[in-house]
C-alpha cells in the first residue's frame, strides 16, 4: 500500500536529513505539525506504537537539526518512540509497512538503516551502549557527539543507573535527553519519578546542582518544554559545543496532537485493533489471568502480585484496583521483581510474578540464584510466551523453555487452552515445593468454558486421540495444530502439558506400541522441549527416531502470529506436511 506524502508539503521537502537541515527554522513548527499528521495516518493503518511517537515530534526534529547524524550518535530508548526517526531519515514511503511481513522494523535496527546506530527493542539499554560509543570515538580521536534519547519510564530501570553511573566517573561527550511524559507502557512508578515530579516545579532552571543526576556527576539542564521547538534548537546549539556529560530533561505530552491518546495514554500506547466486536466473549489469556488472579486474592490475602510495568498488558487493571495491598508495579525493573518476589515467599508469602517472556530473560541469574536454589514458592506467569508478532525479534517469547528447563527444582507447564491455563496458574499458585512456571501465549483462547479450579497431577499428560504407527507430543497452545494433523495421518496425540517433570510414563508406554516419534512446540528446538524428550529416550536407549517441530536456530522476525507459524510450519497444514515428509523418508 503507498501512501501519497505529497500531501504534506514541508515534509516532502524535508525527505532526507539533510533536506531537514536546509529548511528555514521558522518552517520547524509546520513541519512538526505535518510529521505529526502524517504519523497518524501511517499508524491509524498499521496498528503500531502511537502515542510515544506523537510526544517526541519536536525533539526527533531538533536533534536531528543540529546534530550532524548519522556522523553524530543518536540512539532511541524505548525503540517505539524512533517512530518520527524512522520518517525523517528516508523512510518515509516505506513507514507503511512498520511491523509487518518483510517491512520496516518497529524498533531501530542497524541492518535497516546508518541512522539506527545500536538496535532497540528492551528498555534502559541506551545509556550503557552509547557510552560505549562515545569511548569508541574519543580512542579514534573523532569529534563525534552521542545523544541517547531515553523515555518511557526506561529511566527507572537499574541498568540506567549503572550506566549513568559509569558515565559520570568518565565524562565522554555524552548527552542523554529525558523525554518525561510520566509513562512507561503502565503509569511510571518508585522514588525517581516522585524526584523528577519535583524537578519539575523548579522552572527553567539552566543547571541544577544537587539533583539526583547532578550527583552522579551529569550536568543538568531542566526541566523545558519538549515541544517547543525554538528553545529546543538554541538549548542544543548551546549544548553541541560543551563538554562532558549533560542530562537534558523534557517535559512531554505522550499522544501529542491527538486528543484521545493525550487523555488515555496507556490505551493509545498502540492503537487498539479495529473490528473487534463487542459479542466476542473469548478470552485472552491475559484475561484469564487476570480473572483467576483477582479469584485466588479474595480468598488468600497473603497472595502478592508483581508486575514490572506492564499492569495493563498482563490483565492485571482489575486487580491493582480491587487489591491495591496486594499489587506491586516494581517499574521496568525485571531483576529487582523476581528478587523481591523472593523475599515475600521466604517471609511466608505467596508472590506471582506476571512477566512478559522477552523480559523474563533479563532476571536470569535472578531465577536461579535468589528463587531456585533456595527452593522458593515464586509463581511465574510468563505471558507473551512463543509467537507474539508484529513486534519483531527482540520481543519474541521463544526462548524461554530452552533458557528455563535447565534450572534443578523448577515445573514448567504449558498449557493448550485458556481453561488448561487456569488449572495451572491453581497447580502451580498450590505447589509448596519450589518455583513455578506457566507459559501462555499473546492472544485470544480458543473459546474453552472455564470450569472451577482444580489440581492438575504434577507430571501427567492426557492422551487426547489414538491412532496408529506416529505418537505426537504436544507442548502448548499448538494442540488445535496438532490434532488437525493428528486427525489427517491417523496418528496419536498427547497433550504433554508438563515440560518438567516429563511424563516419562506415556513415554515408555508408546516407545512399545508406536514405530514414530513427533514433538511439537512453539518456542526454539534448540534446548526446548522436544530436547527433553531427545534425552529421556536416548539415556533409556530407545530406539525410535524422533523429529522435533518448532522454531529454528534463528531469531523470528516480525510478521502477525498466523504468518509466523505459516512460514515456519507451524500450522496445522505445515505440521501435517512435515511430520508426512518425514515419515515417508523411512
Amino acid at each position: 500500500m503507498n501512501f501519497d506524502i505529497k500531501k504534506y508539503p514541508t515534509l516532502f521537502l524535508a525527505d532526507s536529513v539533510k533536506s531537514l537541515r536546509y529548511l528555514p527554522i521558522k518552517k520547524l513548527p509546520q513541519l512538526c505539525f505535518e510529521l505529526r499528521r502524517y504519523l497518524l495516518d501511517i499508524i491509524f493503518i498499521t496498528e503500531g506504537h502511537c502515542a510515544s511517537g506523537l510526544g517526541v515530534v519536536e525533539i526527533t526534529v531538533a536533534l536531528h537539526y543540529v546534530y550532524n547524524t548519522p556522523f553524530d550518535n543518536l540512539l532511541w530508548d524505548i525503540g517505539h518512540q524512533s517512530y518520527p526517526h524512522k520518517i525523517l531519515t528516508g523512510r518515509a514511503k516505506k513507514i507503511i509497512s512498520i511491523r509487518k511481513k518483510n517491512g520496516l522494523h518497529p524498533f531501530p535496527f542497524r541492518e535497516e538503516s546508518q541512522y539506527d546506530v545500536f538496535g532497540m527493542g528492551h528498555s534502559s539499554t541506551s545509556i550503557s551502549a552509547g557510552l560505549g560509543l562515545s569511548i569508541a570515538a574519543q580512542k579514534e580521536g573523532k569529534n563525534r557527539k552521542t545523544i541517547c534519547v531515553i523515555g518511557d519510564g526506561a529511566i527507572t530501570s537499574g541498568m540506567a543507573f549503572e550506566a549513568m553511573n559509569h558515565a559520570g566517573e568518565i565524562q565522554t561527550d555524552l548527552l542523554v535527553v529525558l523525554n518525561d511524559n510520566e509513562m512507561s507502557i503502565s503509569k511510571n512508578t518508585g522514588a525517581l519519578n516522585i524526584h523528577l515530579k519535583n524537578l519539575k516545579n523548579i522552572k527553567h532552571n539552566y543547571i541544577l546542582k544537587n539533583s539526583f543526576f547532578e550527583n552522579l556527576s551529569f550536568q543538568y539542564l531542566g526541566p523545558f518544554d519538549g515541544h517547543d521547538i525554538f528553545y529546543l534548537i538554541n538549548l542544543l546549539k548551546d549544548i553541541k559545543n560543551k563538554k562532558g556529560s549533560f542530562l537534558l530533561h523534557l517535559i512531554t505530552k505522550k499522544g501529542k496532537g491527538y486528543l484521545p491518546a493525550e487523555l488515555d495514554p496507556i490505551k493509545w500506547h498502540t492503537v487498539p485493533q479495529k473490528n473487534i466486536s463487542s459479542f466476542d466473549k473469548v478470552l485472552t489469556y491475559s484475561e484469564v489471568f487476570g480473572s483467576w488472579l483477582c479469584e485466588i486474592a479474595s480468598i488468600d490475602k497473603k497472595l502478592i502480585a508483581i508486575t514490572p510495568a506492564m499492569c495493563e498488558g498482563s490483565g492485571m487493571l482489575n486487580f491493582s484496583r480491587l487489591f491495591p495491598n496486594q499489587y506491586f508495579d516494581v517499574a521496568i525493573a525485571e531483576q529487582h521483581a523476581v528478587t523481591f518476589a523472593a523475599g515475600l515467599a521466604a517471609a511466608g508469602y505467596n508472590p506471582v510474578v506476571s512477566i512478559y517472556s522477552t523480559f523474563l530473560q533479563r532476571a536470569y541469574d535472578q531465577i536461579i540464584h535468589d528463587v531456585a536454589l533456595q527452593k522458593l514458592s515464586v509463581l511465574f506467569a510468563i505471558d507473551r510466551a512463543g509467537i507474539v508478532g508484529n513486534d519483531g525479534p527482540t520481543h519474541q517469547g521463544v526462548f524461554d523453555l530452552a533458557y528455563l528447563r535447565c534450572i534443578p527444582g523448577l515445573v514448567i507447564m504449558t498449557p493448550s487452552n485458556e481453561n488448561e491455563c487456569r488449572q495451572m496458574l491453581y497447580t502451580a499458585y498450590m505447589y509448596k515445593q519450589g518455583p513455578t512456571v506457566v507459559r501462555y501465549p499473546k492472544g485470544k483462547g480458543i473459546g474453552e468454558p472455564l470450569t472451577p479450579m482444580d489440581v492438575i497431577p504434577l507430571g501427567k499428560s492426557i492422551l487426547r486421540r489414538v491412532g496408529h504407527s506416529i505418537a505426537i507430543l504436544n507442548f502448548g497452545v499448538l494442540l488445535q495444530a496438532a490434532l488437525s494433523a493428528a486427525n489427517n495421518l491417523n496418528a496419536t496425540l498427547v497433550d504433554m502439558r508438563f515440560v518438567k517433570p516429563l511424563d516419562t510414563n506415556i513415554i515408555i508406554e508408546l516407545s512399545s506400541q508406536y514405530k514414530f516419534f513427533v514433538t511439537i512446540e512453539e518456542g526454539i528446538i534448540s534446548g526446548g522441549a522436544g530436547s527433553s524428550v531427545n534425552e529421556f529416550i536416548m539415556i533409556k536407549k530407545i530406539l525410535l527416531p524422533v523429529l522435533n517441530i518448532g522454531l529454528p536456530d534463528t531469531f523470528i522476525t516480525q510478521g502477525s502470529q498466523k504468518e509466523i507459524r505459516h512460514n515456519y510450519e507451524l500450522d496445522a497444514e505445515g505440521i501435517e506436511k512435515k511430520i508426512f515428509s518425514w515419515v515417508s523418508s523411512y
